[in-house]
């Protein structure tokens, strides 16, 4: 079987799911139920029609174009929303990729024993309530509370989102029972790093997927008069977290080479001039491929803030926002995508992702797979976003293959 892609269909797809939500810095701002997301969400509908698959949506919103079979399904996919002023390729590649290959499996006549399903799920990037919201509710994984009640990273209630759709809150808890039996889930997605350029190879075969832990934490010490309080007698938040911040980095560095400690986000309060720093609110993000340093990360830095806030007269303070657990990709998908590589003659090496995606959340239902392209000059989430067409042409490639050994 030399059966390819079209990438002139797969790139005019590309530009034209690209110019929705367009905006004036030139990236592309889609957050799942905004406007934008919703035309996107129409056009997707309209191509996976057109294709001849069976439409249908779930309660959250994740979008699915269906050829029945028999057995368990085999899906492929990603996400189509985006974060504010990101890029045109970050999740839709893996989409409309996966719409394309089973396009060419239904004009090629492909015969198959399994269920194919082309999939895009709701909110990959965080944007309403948590990471990976339409994955999660697929799984049955959401946490009720947080659906009812939650903030939006825009500050508004989701419930108040919720009203403005066709969505509840219970549509959305429910979504897991619409769920088929999986055989296996594919993912093609960009890198969102430089690693494949540098290395001048087309393609990436993922073989883990990191965890995250993601909390809102707090210094808490006393303002003070800037001109007054002499230093020896400051409990001055800001020097905590600074403090905190090149500890806890050096840390990771020394000790668990490879995972990653991010402060993303940080607020001094009452925050003016001539007054020491009383409170400073920050981000906390620290990612490891494998459970037992994520586990061992989390204790020793907790334990470094306690000491400092002892050292310093401080209160530290911590609230869990979200945690993911990292996925080791089953053997025999990591070698069967390795194998239809070298069968169609395209170099590749094996990655860990550091980032997290649709599949990390799936891998709880069955054996997934991930398969990189380059990013060039490892750019994403960010309107210069980009890929080589001839990459990318090799990717979908790659995925039609394998989607087609699964299902066989």
């Amino acid at each position: 079987m030399d059966m390819r892609i079209s990438i002139e269909r797969l790139r005019k797809y590309l530009e034209e799911l690209g110019r929705i939500g367009r905006d004036e810095h030139g990236g592309v701002s889609r957050p799942s139920f905004s406007p934008a997301d919703f035309e996107a969400r129409a056009w997707l509908k309209k191509k996976i029609e057109e294709v001849g698959l069976c439409y249908r949506q779930d309660g959250a919103g994740n979008q699915f174009g269906r050829v029945e079979g028999q057995g368990k399904t085999v899906m492929a996919g990603s996400h189509i929303d985006t974060v504010p002023n990101g890029g045109m390729f970050d999740g839709a590649v893996g989409v409309v990729a996966a719409l394309e290959a089973v396009h060419r499996i239904l004009e090629e006549k492909i015969p198959l024993a399994r269920t194919l399903e082309v999939a895009s799920f709701t909110d990959e990037e965080g944007n309403l309530v948590g990471d990976f919201l339409g994955s999660r509710a697929f799984m049955g994984l959401l946490d009720e509370n947080e659906v009812r009640n939650g903030k939006t990273s825009f500050g508004m209630p989701f419930r108040d989102v919720l009203k403005r759709t066709e969505f509840t809150a219970e549509g959305i808890l429910a979504a897991h029972k619409q769920r088929p039996e999986l055989e296996a889930y594919l993912e093609l997605h960009i890198e969102q790093g430089p690693v494949l350029e540098d290395e001048g190879l087309p393609i990436g075969i993922i073989e883990k997927i990191a965890g995250k832990h993601y909390r809102q934490c707090a210094f808490i010490g006393e303002s003070g008069h800037a001109g007054t309080t002499p230093l020896e007698l400051r409990r001055d938040a800001f020097l905590g977290l600074a403090d905190f911040a090149l500890k806890a980095t050096q840390y990771v560095a020394v000790k668990h080479y490879g995972s990653m400690l991010t402060i993303g986000k940080a607020a001094l309060h009452p925050g003016s001039f001539s007054v020491i720093p009383g409170r400073a609110d920050f981000t906390l993000e620290f990612r490891s491929a494998l459970p037992e340093p994520l586990a061992a990360i989390e204790k020793e830095v907790f334990a470094l803030a306690e000491d400092i806030s002892s050292t310093r007269g401080l209160t530290f303070v911590s609230r869990l926002v979200d945690k993911t657990a990292p996925v080791t990709i089953a053997p025999r998908i990591v070698s069967l995508i390795e194998e239809e590589s070298r069968t169609l003659g395209y170099p590749s090496m094996r990655l860990t992702s550091g980032a997290g995606h649709d599949a990390q959340i799936l891998a709880g239902a069955c054996d997934v797979g991930m398969i990189f392209i380059p990013s060039p000059d490892g750019i994403s989430h960010a309107p210069g976003e980009r890929v080589d067409w001839d990459d990318l042409e090799k990717g979908a490639n790659l995925l039609l293959r394998t989607l087609v050994r699964l299902a066989s």
